[in-house]
């Protein structure tokens, strides 16, 4: 780890200013419709993990003025559920009710069965007489059933302090998005002015402290919940989810966090307790606390998304690159049994593309020596680490778990799989990359045995925002550095915000980047930056030209 962690270089930057309660209240344009800021339904609703044959529903009521999130009290009360394959709702194919209360913060998940594969709905809840906004979702098609194409919106790192969430709105605008995969830092645990580079706090968040109890993060999944984008990309189609750290604290492992002090944040596993049993309630996803987050769903014959948890089993990050622990062979990221899981998924013939839900980046990557003592800086803070040439530079993905970095790429290239795709979040940059079974001899002799594509952050720090610099001036020469000490990195952009959208066919697979004008300005335009395909069979990406 770096001599100083990221919280005290944050911490260290300086007071940020906060905007006052008059920009806060500031409403985003929306996709769809405004969101509803009061009555029962104030959180909107949402869908997630399809199947062939259900979904799941979720949606948060807020039954009477005590009900508010974390709040611990209200009342016990039936939430109705109705689905339909009209959005005017002229036949109800499923529909059901159940009980919430206190005990789960008035969240509401169910699961709607009896559904036709790769079929779009409509959905809406009921308390009393008052009636949900509607929302849309999908199913997938079913197993071993053929599949022309399939769309996958691509988002992570989504600080809400940090800007405002325009690249939800622009994301929801796309049509016939089969589903959105987020992975990971869907919300962000610090306290207002902690965890940014500019000098405003765009939105600061609730509660005013960095969160470490239960109270806290059911109110900051709230905060989130109610923000107008969210709640339209939500609603627009099913989420596929995982976490990274910031869902708990920064840089988390199985017994602790970087972010987290025991003697004045009390006991780990209390603190990620929390975080999980929040998250449970919070997020639509097929998730019990304290169960089993990573999971894998199919989509006909065409795709497998295996989605991975890579902060729950892995041993804690080594001291820095040059730890021995990094090669240690018994430490691990993903634990032994997830990582057999992750495994047999790649070695199935199932479905074609092996698409995997990768929260922080498995592309080996060599640190150049030739960036100034101020791109060093600045690349430290985004990364949360040190910088040494020749040797992993960041301890906290993939490279500092250098056997079971190994042990994926070398299963691929010992058994020719093909068509193995990670899709990574993370890391506040966009990137495209062939993922070398031997980065020494790759490309001279050694082959590509897969793909990472990566998506940039929604609106968490990128490089430029460290500097203090406009996009694309300063990184330039920081990213040049980087693809000429990586061969295999193919794309790289260490500046902008925005999100991706994946299509996925039989002959191919591509990803679209689009990034925001300005984070911080609630109509900020989008624009598509780059586009990069892999051929089926060819486990390399190339660049991609025409539209989108």
């Amino acid at each position: 780890m770096s001599p100083f962690t990221r919280r005290d270089v944050l911490r260290a930057a300086g007071t940020v200013a906060v905007v006052g309660a008059a920009t806060a209240s500031v409403g985003a344009p929306s996709a769809l419709s405004a969101p509803v800021t009061a009555g029962p339904f104030r959180h909107g609703v949402a869908s997630g993990d399809p199947l062939p044959g259900g979904v799941l529903l979720w949606t948060r009521v807020t039954p009477s003025n005590e009900s508010l999130p974390g709040s611990g009290a209200g009342p016990e009360v039936t939430v109705t559920w109705e689905v339909s394959n009209s959005p005017e709702f002229r036949r109800i194919v499923s529909r059901g009710s159940t009980a919430t209360g206190p005990w789960r913060d008035h969240t509401v998940k169910v699961d709607a069965t009896g559904l036709e594969p790769a079929t779009t709905y409509w959905y809406r809840f009921r308390m009393g007489k008052v009636v949900s906004p509607v929302g849309r979702t999908r199913t997938a098609p079913a197993s071993g059933a053929p599949v022309d194409g399939l769309r996958i919106g691509v988002v992570s790192c989504a600080n809400l302090q940090a800007g405002w969430f325009s690249s939800y709105r622009h994301l929801a605008a796309h049509p016939d998005l089969d589903l959105v995969l987020h992975l990971g830092d869907y919300l962000y645990e610090y306290a207002p002015g902690e965890y940014q580079a500019r000098d405003v706090v765009v939105r600061p968040h609730d509660p005013a402290i960095e969160m470490t109890v239960l109270e806290h993060y059911r109110r900051r999944h709230a905060q989130y919940k109610q923000d107008a984008d969210l709640q339209a990309l939500h609603a627009v189609a099913p989420f596929v989810v995982t976490w990274d750290d910031h869902e708990s604290a920064n840089d988390a492992w199985s017994g602790g966090a970087e972010n987290h002090t025991e003697g004045t944040e009390g006991a780990w596993q209390a603190r990620r307790a929390a975080a999980q049993q929040a998250y449970a309630e919070w997020m639509p996803v097929r998730y019990d606390a304290g169960g089993q987050l990573y999971r894998r769903l199919t989509f006909g014959s065409l795709a497998s998304l295996s989605m991975l948890d890579l902060r729950t089993y892995r041993d804690e990050q080594a001291s820095g690159p040059t730890d021995p622990a990094v090669d240690d062979p018994a430490r691990s990221i993903t634990g032994e049994a997830q990582m057999d899981w992750l495994l047999n998924g790649l070695s199935s013939q199932d479905a074609q593309w092996k698409l995997v839900g990768n929260p922080v980046m498995i592309t080996p990557i060599r640190f150049p020596s030739t960036l100034s003592t101020a791109e060093l800086g600045a690349m430290q803070q985004l990364l949360g680490t040190t910088t040494i040439d020749g040797v992993p530079y960041n301890v906290d993905q993939w490279d500092g778990y250098a056997a079971d970095q190994s042990r994926v790429l070398r299963h691929l290239r010992d058994r020719a799989i093909s068509d193995t795709v990670f899709l990574t979040g993370d890391i506040h940059s966009g990137w495209a990359c062939d993922l070398p079974a031997d980065p020494a001899t790759y490309p001279v002799n050694g082959n590509s045995v897969g793909v990472e594509l990566v998506c940039t952050s929604v609106t968490s720090d990128n490089l430029d925002d460290i500097l203090r610099v406009p996009p694309r001036t300063a990184s330039l020469s920081v990213e040049s550095a980087f693809k000429a000490n990586n061969p295999q990195v193919k794309y790289l952009d260490f500046d902008s915000h925005g999100y991706s959208v994946l299509n996925v066919t039989p002959a191919g697979l591509r990803m679209d980047w689009y990034v925001l004008t300005e984070r911080t300005d609630p109509r900020s335009t989008v624009a598509r930056s780059q586009s990069w395909q892999v051929a089926a069979g060819t486990q390399k990406v190339t660049p991609a030209g025409g539209q989108a």
